[in-house]
């Protein structure tokens, strides 16, 4: 196990007692602990942890009374942030079942997959998804639709900042299969006891599927509970935090630290249904929110607000996140408002968020961070599995507490998912990264997304760091592009600051790279663009840019 960076851990335990508990009993603790604490503001709407774990405990009731979920059963959760997704999460646990959070962003054809995958019957969703949910009501497995209206969950004062689902009044769709939130609310059906231990199935989310069919990662209480714990220690949460939720509920990172860590810690959410740069500056300085979790493109967008003042944002003591590293000079640029270091971390749906943080007080820049609590993680060659030392360039694993028990119903997978070594069992990121002389690890990519430029290895996210770093430039994206001569070219995707555009060329760019970069690796391709393609969690598809250019030579 390597120990390298020990040398440079905060000041507490290196080791972590994992809770036998369950993750619902982290919201009763709080309710029993804080019953008038605001668990939840949500548009001007606040919710006391009281009323969070009396609702959760109707809608559970409800969940099986009704609908007939059973212990272990798979409930869909197909929604938006909202009150109503903490809620319908927390309801399934209480209910003993486990949840399967499922991207909003899908459409029905994809949906059926994760239905037909878990043969589930009972799905919570957002009343604006119904148009996708609904056709699959009798057509797969599933036999009761749960639906519900954001806007009975908003208060006063947000008019202008209020998404469009947000304002969707309350539909009532009087048709068979089809239930009210209200109504399951209402009917305050009392669950029977909550029996759920720390090996039981808690919540599966599913992989993005990017190198083939989504998989569904199987994760218990105590893979969750680790990396809950891990989180709270390390941001030095307390019941008097405030915490912005703006990534998404359903993918892991959001989940863990902007929702089930305040949760066990008894500390508020402030809720956004969808990132608004203005409502997050608001929100901040009226409610004095401490910690925000977010992810590269939000601080992009977020410090590219002109109205934007450090005055107003003073309240945080801890900005961190992870999906994509942050560029150095949106770093700095934070660093000079606020006086705070964007804390990275790295994780994936397999590891329920983090198996890497940057240590708070001596972070680096576009760092993956040390191993967390009780985490194993080495460098290995993807080819033949031989360790690698510290500088050598190969593919990180992982071996700790949060790793998921394996995807469900892929034998195949799971078996070329892990790999032996020392006699302890490491799941294969598929990242290729390196560590360095005091144990910080850093990413170079994902081994699919290497371009071979001439026979050179060009990893696109390094590219894209040394982009950032012109004045002109608010966001890059950089795949490779068939070339007749050199195999693969670089070609970088732009999105200019307001101030540049018509005012820089795609030549000027290239010539800058030229003397930024290797010979190899500049980019001889620019393309401006006004957006990309991202998905709900905020990172940019350079797959659907590569393919875009794939199919330009293919006609």
């Amino acid at each position: 196990m390597l120990t390298l960076h020990f040398e440079h851990w905060p000041k507490i335990s290196k080791s972590l007692k994992v809770p036998a508990t369950s993750l619902y009993d982290h919201l009763r603790v709080s309710a029993s602990r804080y019953p008038d604490q605001t668990a939840i503001f949500y548009y001007g709407n606040a919710l006391t942890y009281q009323q969070l774990d009396e609702e959760v405990n109707a809608l559970a009731g409800y969940l099986e009374h009704k609908l007939s979920v059973k212990a272990g059963d798979k409930v869909l959760l197909f929604m938006q942030n909202s009150p109503q997704f903490v809620i319908g999460f927390h309801a399934i646990l209480r209910a003993n079942a486990v949840v399967v959070p499922i991207n909003p962003m899908l459409v029905a054809s994809e949906l059926e997959f994760y239905i037909r995958d878990c043969g589930i019957k009972t799905a919570i969703a957002g009343q604006e998804l119904y148009e996708r949910i609904g056709p699959l009501l009798g057509k797969t497995s599933l036999e009761n639709l749960l639906l519900a209206a954001y806007s009975d969950y908003k208060g006063e004062g947000f008019d202008a900042m209020l998404p469009q689902e947000v304002e969707m009044p309350h539909l009532v769709i009087n048709e068979s299969n089809h239930y009210d939130w209200h109504e399951a609310i209402e009917a305050k059906l009392q669950p029977s006891e909550h029996i759920a231990k720390a090996d039981d199935l808690a919540v599966m989310p599913y992989t993005s599927g990017t190198t083939g069919l989504p998989k569904g990662c199987m994760h218990t209480n105590q893979t969750v509970n680790a990396n809950i714990v891990g989180a709270y220690h390390w941001s030095s949460t307390t019941p008097n935090s405030t915490h912005l939720t703006t990534l998404p509920l359903f993918h892991v990172t959001g989940m863990v630290h902007s929702m089930l860590m305040p949760i066990y810690s008894g500390s508020p959410m402030v809720i956004l249904t969808r990132w608004n740069r203005d409502a997050a500056v608001e929100l901040i300085k009226n409610l004095d929110c401490t910690h925000w979790v977010t992810i590269a493109t939000m601080v992009v967008d977020f410090l590219a607000n002109p109205n934007l003042k450090a005055e107003d944002i003073a309240s945080l003591t801890s900005i961190s996140g992870g999906g994509a590293a942050l560029p150095e000079a949106v770093g700095e640029k934070l660093f000079n408002l606020t006086g705070l270091r964007f804390v990275e971390g790295y994780g994936l749906s397999e590891t329920i968020s983090q198996t890497h943080f940057n240590p708070p007080n001596r972070p680096k820049m576009q760092c993956l961070g040390v191993p967390a609590f009780d985490v194993d993680a080495r460098v290995i060659d993807p080819a033949t599995g031989k360790e690698l030392g510290v500088g050598e360039i190969g593919e990180i694993i992982v071996n700790g507490p949060q790793v998921m028990v394996g995807y469900y119903n892929r034998d195949d997978e799971n078996r070329s998912a892990f790999i032996e070594l020392d006699g302890k069992k490491f799941f294969r990121t598929g990242d290729i990264g390196r560590y360095d002389e005091e144990g910080y690890f850093f990413i170079v990519d994902r081994v699919k997304r290497m371009i071979n430029a001439s026979g050179f290895k060009v990893w696109p996210t390094e590219v894209e760091s040394y982009l950032y770093k012109h004045p002109a430039i608010q966001q890059a994206c950089v795949v490779g592009v068939p070339d007749p001569r050199r195999g693969e070219t670089v070609k970088a995707f732009v999105i200019l600051n307001n101030d540049y555009e018509d005012k820089v060329t795609a030549e000027e760019i290239i010539e800058w790279s030229k003397h930024h970069m290797a010979a190899y690796k500049y980019p001889r391709l620019i393309e401006f663009r006004k957006s990309f393609p991202m998905t709900s969690s905020g990172k940019i598809l350079w797959r659907t840019l590569q393919e875009e250019e794939k199919q330009k030579v293919e006609k």
